[in-house]
């Protein structure tokens, strides 16, 4: 058998993405699993080994596990609302005959705003005293009904929670609309003939036939509530008190505010773990109900 010669052709192509891939993701990450065994300030050069000092201290503190708890209770509301308003939107688009681009370009124009604007967008609305919620409320005479909407330890997670549901739905609409698409007319057509209404189409053909785009939202809907950081950076800072710090935020706020990278960077790889474990689940279960045509 011929041994086949090395293409240095190839292999020219591909150094200059391998080598950044080497500096920029394994190298940070096998640095950042030493750094989380240390008291590492994030700036002086001594870098202090404490074993698992930090890892002890996660899992024992009440910040961290009220961080985890505000994490869970935001990615699965977004999770949840984003799937079910970018399906509904999907539907009314797919079932629009005219100005069908007009329609999804208008659902899709919050997607391009970046979280930072939104997230400003949003804390005017929300403002006590000028916002348009509450002055839509005094000017129908509920003076009462006035609310301090991210300043309330009560409201302030799922205030955060729609705007991201807002922002994110229209990304999820695209594909929502791309696998309704693909869905056979025949199948439909011959429904119909025997006899099904709307509802039953929808629940014994369609839904069945989207589910892999089911798995795709769920997916990246997971994994972007688990990392919200900007809207809440701009909207409460974490506040009020600690009601609205996720696990990402609370990585920041420690990692950088308080001079504690070590513990940061231990915080970022139990995320890591959370992550893998919460997606290894999730598609179990949303992979064995998928439909192969």
């Amino acid at each position: 058998m011929k041994k086949k010669k090395l293409d240095w052709v190839t292999v020219g192509f591909l150094s200059p993405a391998f080598v950044f891939f080497v500096l920029f993701i394994i190298v940070p990450a096998i640095a950042s699993v030493y750094y989380s065994f240390t008291s590492w300030d994030g700036v002086s050069p001594d870098v202090k080994f404490i074993g698992i000092r930090n890892y002890v201290e996660i899992f024992t503190s009440k910040r961290f596990y009220n961080a985890l708890k505000n994490t869970v209770i935001l990615t699965v509301f977004i999770s949840l609302f984003e799937n079910f308003f970018a399906l509904v939107l999907a539907l009314l688009v797919d079932h629009v005959f005219r100005l069908k681009n007009l329609f999804r370009s208008i659902f899709y124009i919050p997607v391009i705003l970046s979280g930072i604007v939104s997230g400003f967008i949003w804390k005017t609305i929300y403002n006590y005293n000028f916002g348009v919620i509450n002055s839509i409320l005094g000017a129908m005479g509920k003076d009462g009904m006035k609310k301090d909407w991210i300043g309330d330890p009560k409201l302030a997670l799922i205030m955060v929670g729609i705007v991201l549901v807002w922002k994110g739905a229209g990304y999820y609409m695209i594909i929502y609309l791309a696998s309704l698409q693909g869905v056979p007319t025949d199948l439909i057509e011959a429904a119909k003939i025997d006899g099904a209404n709307p509802w039953q189409i929808f629940r014994s053909i369609t839904v069945p036939l989207i589910s892999g785009a089911f798995t795709i939202n769920f997916t990246l809907s997971l994994i972007n509530g688990l990392k919200v950081f900007d809207q809440i950076s701009v909207m409460t800072d974490g506040g009020p008190g600690f009601a609205t710090e996720t696990i990402v935020y609370l990585l920041y706020k420690v990692g950088f505010g308080e001079g504690r990278q070590g513990y940061g960077t231990a915080v970022g790889i139990v995320l890591l773990f959370l992550i893998i474990l919460l997606n290894a689940v999730q598609q179990k279960f949303l992979k064995s109900r998928e439909v192969q045509l």
